[in-house]
């Protein structure tokens, strides 16, 4: 999208240029504002503009009697809690004219807001339709601005992806003694269903500044980068404070869930002394996390056995096991009556209550799976090869 010049001859971004854009499709005259309403970029302004509309570019925000007014109609608050385009009516005696205006938002949270005041002609249709997607550009937009890290952040993020991909010499740039003790921190924000991806932008630039302002105040050369949607501290000089890395991390992912709104997942690896083992350490918070499902803080030994097992499933589906076809004639019921007998090693009760179920139900079960698929369960070979297929056949956290 070209670049317009505000009316000051500063050079204008993205949002000036949108502004612009909507303004030719509906006719008519359009400001984009942010959550506090105030005014970020605009339209080129016409001899149509009315009273409202030159006391805001000026003030930069709407006369507080009008945001008064919008107040007690409850057009911010509809604004803020949905998506749908509002129209305002115009009011002759203020001298104001009809508008419309949609929220901007990423996910559920509340960016700000774009206007269209209607000039002399009415708005062109389907200016409603024109200006919700014009809020879905927008948000866009200012997750973008908000993310743009400063240059010297941004030199800091590119020089620990390097140290983390095996590049020692980088880390006294960094200012990290290459011999101290170190580790490496994984987070990663949201509840493993795929968000929209302005809202899961939004939560990983907020995510990445509240890192950055925890693990800072616990050491001045920590660092932060992102890599994918994962986000990486470096947590340095350990010697002195091994147990405050622990404290730091649970600390973190608890302010960061709420004030994000959702649950964040964190993963320590392992310290290592000198630099050269950082790779090692990202490797092994990279394994938890993966296998960590739950929010807050995980270790390796609090999720090793989810670990291993899902690394074990890894390579057998990597080298297209076919396991046990006889599983495949099995029913859900039956299948998931078989598993829960085999996590309680044959313990009906446990497997009774795992389901909720009547143990005779758990009892009838598995005398059909050893029926139908002819298993031998008293073949601790063969009941092994069934649960790792199990485990395939409904994932290693199931």
């Amino acid at each position: 999208m070209d670049f317009i010049r505000s009316d000051n001859d500063e050079p204008a971004g993205d949002l000036f240029g949108l502004a612009q854009t909507v303004a030719t499709l509906t006719g008519g005259i359009v400001s984009i504002e942010d959550s506090s309403y105030r005014v970020l970029a605009y339209s080129q302004s016409t001899d149509e503009a009315d009273e409202l509309r030159r006391l805001t570019i000026l003030g930069r925000q709407g006369p507080e009697a009008y945001m008064r007014l919008l107040r007690e109609w409850g057009i911010y608050q509809r604004l803020r809690d949905g998506n749908a385009v509002v129209r305002v009516a115009e009011r002759p005696d203020l001298g104001i004219r009809e508008r419309l205006v949609v929220g901007v938002h990423a996910g559920p949270q509340f960016l700000g807001t774009i206007w269209v005041q209607e000039g002399r002609e009415p708005l062109r249709s389907p200016a409603e339709r024109e200006l919700a997607g014009a809020a879905v550009l927008a948000a866009r937009y200012l997750v973008h601005e908000r993310a743009e890290p400063s240059s010297a952040a941004r030199r800091r993020a590119d020089l620990l992806r390097r140290l983390l991909d095996g590049q020692e010499d980088l880390a006294v740039q960094l200012g990290v003694d290459p011999a101290s003790r170190c580790a490496v921190v994984a987070l990663e924000p949201g509840t493993g269903e795929t968000p929209d991806p302005t809202l899961a932008e939004l939560w990983q630039t907020r995510l990445v500044a509240l890192v950055a302002l925890h693990s800072a105040t616990f050491r001045r050369a920590a660092a932060v980068t992102v890599i994918g949607t994962r986000v990486y501290v470096l947590l340095p000089d350990l010697e002195a404070e091994p147990a405050g890395a622990l404290a730091l991390v649970r600390e973190i992912t608890a302010s960061a869930s709420a004030s994000l709104g959702v649950p964040v997942r964190a993963a320590l690896g392992r310290a290592v002394n000198g630099v050269g083992g950082l790779a090692h350490s990202r490797r092994e918070a990279d394994r938890v996390l993966s296998a960590h499902t739950g929010p807050g803080l995980a270790t390796l030994d609090d999720v090793r056995g989810e670990v291993l097992l899902g690394e074990a499933l890894g390579l057998l589906t990597a080298g297209q096991w076919s396991g046990d076809e006889r599983l495949g004639t099995l029913s859900a019921e039956v299948l998931a009556g078989l598993r829960a007998y085999l996590d309680a090693f044959g313990e009906v009760g446990a497997a009774a209550s795992a389901l909720h179920v009547h143990p005779n139900t758990v009892r009838y079960r598995v005398r059909q799976a050893v029926r139908l698929a002819g298993l031998n369960l008293t073949d601790p070979r063969e009941r092994l090869v069934v649960m790792l297929q199990l485990r395939l056949l409904d994932g290693p956290r199931a």
